[in-house]
């Protein structure tokens, strides 16, 4: 299925059916640990802060969507019939990631990433599900190290990733993946623009492993 049915379906189909009749739903919450790579000084002071990787989706399958016809209004059913499955995040409050990098030497790492908006696209699905992605992100952190100055970094950014799902289960499921995000740069120790987009902070790489568990859950999508 093309980049553009993805995009058609989910602007379409998914708001169409938040007024729909009540349904039950797969819901998939998947949590993990995560290393983050801030490159620049950052990194060259301390390579890897760790963290907490989220996620919470409804899940709809092939399945799902045929038995529930009913839910989805007439004119967006062939959008419905074409897809192996769509993923919903409930609501854009739900943080993304966390970063708990407690100062092991010289560097400590507090924040949490929020991913209002995003996009994937699966390249293959069954029990091994590759897929890639991208989406739009908002930061904070808080950095505070005996070598660098202390800093408030709030940034929005864009992400790609990658993620290899492995199910062993109907219920149960393992991730590994891959995002790097681009941010507007900021300096250390304030939160304007650095004087050489290296010398601040403006890509950070995230490698995440998550346990995943699936329920039904009955709500209104």
């Amino acid at each position: 299925m093309s980049t553009a049915r993805v995009a058609l379906l989910c602007t379409l189909l998914l708001p169409a059916l938040a007024a729909a009749q009540r349904v039950t739903v797969p819901v998939d919450v998947g949590v993990g640990p995560a290393a983050y790579m801030f490159f620049g000084p950052v990194f060259d002071d301390q390579p890897i802060h760790t963290g907490v990787k989220l996620s919470v989706e409804a899940v709809l399958d092939k399945d799902w969507l045929k038995k529930n016809q009913r839910a989805i209004p007439t004119r967006y059913r062939k959008y419905a019939k074409s897809v192996d499955e769509v993923r919903i995040s409930p609501s854009i409050f739900i943080p993304d990631s966390f970063i708990i990098s407690p100062k092991l030497k010289n560097t400590g790492m507090y924040g949490v990433t929020w991913k209002p908006l995003g996009l994937g696209l699966p390249l293959s699905s069954g029990p091994v599900r590759f897929s890639v992605g991208g989406g739009l992100l908002l930061t904070y952190a808080y950095l505070y190290s005996d070598t660098l100055a202390n800093t408030h970094f709030l940034r929005p950014g864009a992400e790609l990733g990658v993620d290899l799902e492995l199910q062993f289960s109907k219920n149960f499921l393992i991730s590994l993946g891959w995002e790097s995000a681009l941010y507007v740069p900021q300096a250390l120790g304030s939160l304007g623009l650095p004087d050489r987009v290296r010398d601040g902070i403006f890509h950070v790489g995230q490698a995440y492993l998550q346990l995943h568990v699936r329920f039904p859950y009955t709500t209104h999508l």
